[in-house]
């Protein structure tokens, strides 16, 4: 048996579960998300609570119990308070602002990095070197900071691009002199 599969969901009073196969939907204070649940695992759904249970024992249907439950948690959780993603900005002149529905970075280039943010995200930026990227949808905020960083990752051996905030840098040293 799964050990995260088998623990059942808390649902609280202000979120809304709505299953009709194969969708399942959760309205919450923050949002709807929508998900299409796999046939291998059923739903027990009651006043307060939510359980998956696996239809099988199948090695494909043992492997869908566990990530059919983390990801109907990270709904719930998602439409109730949401998730953060931090990132920092290092380097001389490197720096990011948020425009409109752009974010708009200079990383070093010889032209301003501009990024369309996506509808259920918002970026906070603070001091121009500290970014935050909020939304309800785990999925598309850690998307959203990996395409971020993705823009210029932090090199080796002076440590500056864009980094997740707890990411430690492994830094290398540098070249030296003939002796």
């Amino acid at each position: 048996m799964s050990r995260i599969g088998k623990l059942a969901i808390e649902i609280p009073k202000s979120v809304k579960v709505d299953f009709t196969k194969p969708l399942l939907t959760v309205k919450g204070p923050n949002g709807s998300l929508s998900r299409s649940i796999m046939p291998l695992v059923t739903l027990n759904i009651s006043e307060s609570s939510l359980e998956v249970v696996r239809n099988n024992d199948e090695t494909a249907a043992r492997s869908a119990h566990g990530l059919t439950r983390t990801l109907i948690n990270n709904m719930v959780i998602g439409v109730t308070k949401g998730f953060q993603t931090d990132l920092e900005i290092n380097g001389v002149g490197y720096r990011a602002e948020v425009k409109g529905k752009d974010l708009v970075l200079s990383l070093g280039y010889s032209h301003p990095v501009v990024y369309q943010i996506p509808e259920g995200i918002s970026i906070d930026v603070d001091k121009m070197t500290k970014l935050s990227v909020k939304g309800f949808d785990k999925e598309l905020v850690g998307q959203t900071a990996a395409k971020i960083r993705s823009f210029r990752e932090p090199e080796p051996y002076k440590g500056k691009g864009v980094k997740y905030s707890d990411e430690t840098i492994v830094r290398k040293a540098g070249k030296t002199g003939k002796k």
